[in-house]
């Protein structure tokens, strides 16, 4: 015997689609100054942003020819730690060090 189905039988299930934004990023950008070494300058590149040594001397030498480097791109709350970071590195160093965030 075959069943009939009839629209009671039948059950329709709806699915909401579901968006996920992938977040804004922003560029972290340090700055030149006339204090902090460039020594000083690497290193934090390497400990905070975990560039190579390659890359961390070439960003370095950017900030001091240009006024500025980019040091990386992050979502917004990564990025302001790790502004945090650099700062507190270098006032604990006794250097002048800014960083800043720019859009990307």
């Amino acid at each position: 015997m075959s069943q009939k189905k009839t629209s009671e039988d039948i059950h329709i299930q709806e699915q909401e689609a579901i968006r996920v934004a992938t977040p804004s990023l922003f560029k972290v950008l340090m700055h030149n100054d006339d204090y902090t070494t460039m020594e000083f300058v690497v290193d934090v590149l390497e400990e905070v942003f975990h560039k190579s040594p390659t890359d961390a001397h070439r960003i370095m030498l950017c900030i001091h020819s240009e006024g500025t480097g980019v040091c990386g791109t992050f979502p917004h709350e990564i990025a302001e730690t790790k502004i945090a970071r650099v700062h507190r590195m270098a006032r604990q160093a006794g250097f002048p060090l800014r960083c800043s965030l720019e859009e990307a």
